[in-house]
């Protein structure tokens, strides 16, 4: 395999890269847009695209071993079991959990924040107790907490961004008190980008005996994550951003904890027995798990965590953060763009996207032209109505990259971004 180097003045890769050795894994990127060129995915923040090995693995599923877990004698069913389980246990290990029972499969990464804000946040909050959210947090870790203060009369209260587009943690520790029950927040930004300093949190946190929950949807698949060196006591995945099938998602906490709390949902798989008037809960993670779960997306998640695992995530941090620079330096030599959130030299750590205005250019106008081209980015509020009300707009427009990208697509979605500005000026 031939070494790779960087060419220190324009920042772009010289020789074998992963997404060199990598982009044949994955079909849909080989596909030619309905104007004929090569199409380039850019939206790999909203959903990424799966490799092989994840489709031969859900086709493998529904193939040879199709039945459901947990309840058979049979063959299939323990084959179907012995496959799930083993998802559960891959993802503990990839999040360094201490055991697999820590891991509670959900149906992505907002039912498994709902499970906490209706199981651990109805028992445990009251009325004047304070939630501690961000300005930069997705709907998913807005909503569930709104409906929580309206059962139980708790207080959201919100931590503002820096003017680089950084949590701003002076303002953090000056909301947390001994009301703040829990702090939740993002670890690195959908629409911004910043990478949040999670062990400052969580330190500030424990000064006033506040839990921490952390949705890490944009940093599983992108950078390593330990959660006994983060110390948070929650922690939220959604396995279509890692590569593996929607529809699938996971919510880790210690065992002590998980224990601690009721259930969520009642029904089958999660009771240990049912009378008529009252039943007893199974063992951990099972009584957070009722129904017939997703038992092949949860078996295509693992197979996308061993996917990334066999890369090496720090190998995809250190090419996404080659390919995060060249992005920023295209988009920087574009008259009238803006950029939100940090820049590569303002926070190294940030996340492998570039979020931005136009002036004078709506930013759904921008992704229309550009998928014309063949390109796919994406534009709208990305579910963070909230952050762009604090900057005055009510869209941007977001290409967020891959260990797939290239510095060739790079270059041909800037370019085809600056005719497209030009050519919506002209025509404005």
């Amino acid at each position: 395999m031939t070494s790779a180097t960087q060419d220190l003045t324009t920042g772009r890769h010289v020789g074998m890269s992963i997404a060199e050795r990598t982009r044949a894994d994955f079909p849909i990127l080989s596909q030619c847009s309905a104007s004929g060129s090569p199409l380039v995915y850019l939206d790999h923040a909203a959903t990424s695209q799966k490799p092989q090995v994840v489709l031969e693995a859900l086709q493998h599923y529904y193939s040879c071993d199709n039945a459901n877990v947990h309840r058979g004698a049979h063959q299939l069913s323990a084959r179907a079991t012995e496959a799930f389980e083993g998802a559960r246990a891959t993802t503990a290990r990839f999040i360094a959990a201490a055991s697999a029972s820590e891991i509670v499969f959900t149906r992505n990464a907002s039912e498994a924040i709902n499970l906490v804000a209706r199981s651990w946040g109805d028992a445990n909050l009251r009325e004047g107790d304070e939630v501690l959210l961000t300005v930069m947090e997705h709907h998913s870790n807005l909503v569930p907490w709104q409906l929580l203060a309206q059962r139980t009369g708790c207080v959201l209260r919100h931590v503002q961004v820096t003017e680089q587009g950084m949590l701003d943690l002076e303002d953090l520790r000056c909301k947390l008190s001994s009301r703040t029950k829990l702090v939740s927040l993002v670890h690195i930004s959908n629409t911004l980008g910043c990478c949040n300093p999670v062990q400052d949190v969580v330190a500030a946190a424990r000064e006033q005996g506040a839990k921490v929950l952390l949705d890490a949807c944009q940093s599983l698949a992108h950078q390593p994550i330990d959660v006994s060196v983060m110390g948070v006591d929650f922690l939220v995945g959604s396995s279509h951003k890692l590569c593996g099938p929607t529809g699938m998602g996971f919510l880790w906490a210690p065992e002590a904890l998980l224990e601690a709390m009721p259930p969520f949902l009642g029904g089958g798989e999660m009771i240990q027995d049912v009378f008529l008037d009252h039943s007893t809960w199974a063992a951990l993670p099972h009584k957070f798990e009722a129904g017939t779960p997703a038992i092949g997306e949860a078996i295509g998640m693992g197979a996308a965590i061993r996917y990334l695992q066999a890369l090496g995530l720090d190998q995809i941090q250190a090419w996404e953060a080659q390919l995060t620079r060249y992005l920023f330096l295209r988009l920087q030599g574009i008259e009238g763009l803006r950029i939100l959130g940090p820049t590569p030299e303002q926070q190294a750590g940030r996340g492998a996207l570039a979020t931005f205005l136009v002036d004078g250019v709506h930013a759904n106008d921008i992704a229309a032209l550009l998928d014309l081209s063949g390109i796919c980015i994406r534009s709208g509020h990305h579910c963070c109505q909230p952050l762009h009300r604090h900057y005055g707009v009510t869209a941007s427009a977001r290409a967020s990259l891959s260990f797939t990208t290239t510095f060739e697509e790079i270059d041909r979605f800037a370019d085809e971004l600056q005719g497209s500005i030009s050519f919506l000026r002209e025509h404005s």
